[in-house]
């Protein structure tokens, strides 16, 4: 019987190779151009002479608009990942969403708004499925776990910048900032190289890349839907609990207005400090279902602290955000899940795909939220989402088979 070497066995030099290190840049760009939206959102629809009404109703819809652009998108760049390889989407996806948002900087009218943040989506939905897949396939499968929480660490702060960028300078230009890191993180890409295991099967005759048989054999599907469930909460957190938090601190009494931008950057710093931890704690169990489940019961302590504690300061406020973003820094954690339950022909199908149908969950929990908002209120109708989102994670997390330590050399 063969035993996986322990961390302290295996050099950390892996970890700082080009092709992570350019993963971590792509991923701290993503985050900067997928949140910069959810930051800008009020100022730049007042400026585009929408109400206060307005702001929340249209916000949520273009917000909408850029899901759905993830939702396709992570259909496209998947198969595209498994058939033309790693690379092919990682330079497609960039041209895509820095070209979006360079023009999202010179937009009019919210419908031309929503249609550039769709095609923004579009673009955005290849980063991290490709970037995580690419680096599980390169690294020591006692290193998965280090890499792909660096990633998403250093990654995560792109919203931090985000926030940072948008107090230095208008809306309009934080829009061309973002599309400029883009091209010049283009330019990195050059170097690097592809997946050793994804050019191995491209020899063979393996069918790659074929998005519908993931739900053509049982087992496989619900292994799909289980990685999905696993993250639900959260872009429950970020989607509606970090985005409408101005709507959370009226409804919670708080003296000073909330800055839906703070709390999203805070939400920020907490998810990148726990995706830097997730995985060595992952490491440290000797099993990613653990870490997972560890940080999601702790997500449910702090969704409960944000809603019924009674907060009254709004610097405690801010420093609950930090607690929710932490408690769901498990997000690299779950693609490499995700990555590991699947074979070399069709791991960028699935992984992909599945980081961006949990983004798009927001399609059905922001109108859900939004609905039940008149007969229940903010907070009530935040408990009822949360609840289904919790319920749906769980399951998941029961059901799921561990893949800590997985070989990942083989196909479906």
């Amino acid at each position: 019987m063969t035993t996986n070497p322990t961390p302290s066995s295996t050099s950390l030099r892996p970890l700082f190779t080009l092709p992570v290190i350019v993963a971590a840049l792509g991923y701290f760009v993503d985050v900067y151009d997928l949140l910069l939206f959810n930051i800008v959102r009020v100022p730049s629809l007042k400026d585009l002479g929408l109400d206060e009404k307005q702001v929340s109703v249209v916000g949520g819809s273009i917000l909408n608009w850029q899901q759905a652009g993830l939702l396709l998108g992570g259909i496209l760049w998947g198969v595209l990942g498994d058939k033309r390889g790693r690379l092919s989407v990682l330079f497609g996806s960039i041209i895509t969403y820095s070209l979006a948002n360079i023009a999202c900087s010179f937009v009019q009218d919210p419908q031309m708004y929503a249609l550039l943040r769709f095609v923004a989506g579009l673009g955005l939905a290849g980063e991290l499925g490709a970037g995580i897949t690419l680096v599980s396939e390169i690294l020591p499968k006692e290193l998965r776990g280090y890499g792909t929480s660096l990633i998403a660490g250093v990654g995560l702060f792109g919203a931090v910048v985000a926030y940072f960028t948008v107090v230095l300078f208008d809306w309009r230009t934080t829009y061309l900032i973002g599309g400029g890191l883009g091209l010049v993180l283009l330019l990195l890409r050059v170097s690097v190289f592809e997946s050793g295991m994804f050019l191995k099967i491209r020899e063979q005759t393996v069918e790659r890349g074929n998005f519908w048989s993931l739900f053509t054999n049982g087992r496989r599907l619900m292994t799909y839907v289980r990685c999905m469930g696993l993250a639900v909460p959260t872009y429950f957190v970020i989607g509606i609990l970090a985005t409408f938090s101005n709507e959370f601190g009226q409804a919670l009494g708080l003296g000073e207005p909330v800055v839906p931008g703070r709390a999203v950057m805070f939400t920020y710093i907490g998810m990148a400090i726990g995706d830097l931890v997730s995985g060595p704690i992952s490491q440290w169990f000797r099993s990613r279902r653990k870490a997972i489940g560890a940080l999601m019961a702790l997500n449910v302590l702090f969704v409960g602290i944000y809603l019924f504690a009674g907060i009254r300061s709004l610097s405690l406020f801010y420093a609950v955000c930090v607690g929710l973003g932490f408690s769901i820094g498990y997000i690299a954690l779950f693609l490499t899940v995700s990555a590991e339950h699947f074979g070399t022909n069709l791991r960028a199908t699935a992984t992909t795909s599945i980081a961006n149908n949990v983004r798009a969950t927001t399609l059905l929990t922001i109108p859900v939220f939004q609905a039940l908002k008149p007969s229940l209120g903010v907070v009530g109708s935040a408990t009822g989402v949360g609840l289904l989102c919790f319920l749906i994670s769980f399951w998941s997390l029961a059901t799921l088979g561990e893949t800590y330590g997985k070989d990942l050399n083989y196909v479906e």
